[in-house]
């Protein structure tokens, strides 16, 4: 319950941050792992992600809605290729700045070796999956 609880105030924090874009942290962290990635098949972004393709799909296919990824068959037609669009690069630098104050707030809440221990548990949790 409280790794639960924890998770919806974070959101909340960055939802709270990233709303003067019209993103949600979920949205954000979906454009900011397409940009690093470049052009990536959803498979392989979902796994990245630790996420079902399904539901990946879902988010992305709002995002490409309003313009900020595009989705193209790659030269297998059974991959799906998803990348930013010009509209999604832009908001996705408007963002960044954004999603770092809510990062500070955040570490300065917690104070720097609160968030190193946080970041480290959070790390081994992959080993869960």
């Amino acid at each position: 319950m409280h790794v639960r609880r924890a998770s919806r105030i974070v959101t909340q924090v960055y939802d709270s941050a990233l709303r003067p874009v019209g993103l949600g942290v979920n949205q954000f962290m979906l454009l900011a792992a397409v940009h690093l990635m470049e052009s990536v098949a959803i498979t392989h972004l979902a796994q990245e992600l630790f996420t079902d393709q399904t539901t990946l799909t879902r988010n992305l296919k709002l995002l490409e809605k309003r313009g900020l990824v595009a989705i193209n068959s790659g030269e297998d037609r059974r991959v799906k290729l998803v990348s930013l669009t010009a509209e999604g690069q832009l908001i996705l630098t408007q963002a960044i700045p954004l999603w770092e104050q809510a990062q500070a707030t955040v570490k300065e809440h917690l104070g720097q070796q609160n968030w190193q221990t946080l970041l480290s548990l959070l790390s081994e949790m992959k080993t869960l999956s």
